[in-house]
């Protein structure tokens, strides 16, 4: 009933950029955020970034100052700026919806792959 959909992800060059969008729509929900995760085979997923519906954003340590996670309520649409990639920013992104309690609707994925 509520879809979420990622794009723009692609095969780049290491100190590239790519921009990743979401949009989530389909029924009324409550959503007090958005965040991108991530997941690269053989490792854990990740929260990337987070953006609160007041605008509170918050970082992984490894990201900090290279991606930039911004969002459109109106269009109930988050975006992740991504800047001077490296090889291990490789994952399949996901674009997630905070209730408050926890992320209850996700997307499909989107692939980045960033070659050396």
């Amino acid at each position: 009933q509520v879809q979420v959909v990622e794009s723009g992800g692609g095969l780049v060059q290491a100190g590239g950029s790519l921009r990743l969008s979401c949009a989530a729509s389909g029924r009324p929900f409550s959503s007090f955020g958005m965040g991108w995760f991530r997941q690269a085979p053989g490792k854990e997923r990740e929260l990337v970034a987070a953006i609160t519906s007041g605008g509170t954003t918050n970082y992984e340590d490894s990201v900090k100052g290279r991606f930039t996670i911004s969002g459109d309520n109106f269009k109930n649409t988050v975006y992740l700026q991504m800047n001077s990639l490296k090889p291990e920013d490789t994952a399949a992104y996901y674009c997630a919806l905070w209730n408050g309690f926890r992320y209850d609707y996700w997307g499909q994925g989107t692939q980045v792959t960033v070659s050396s």
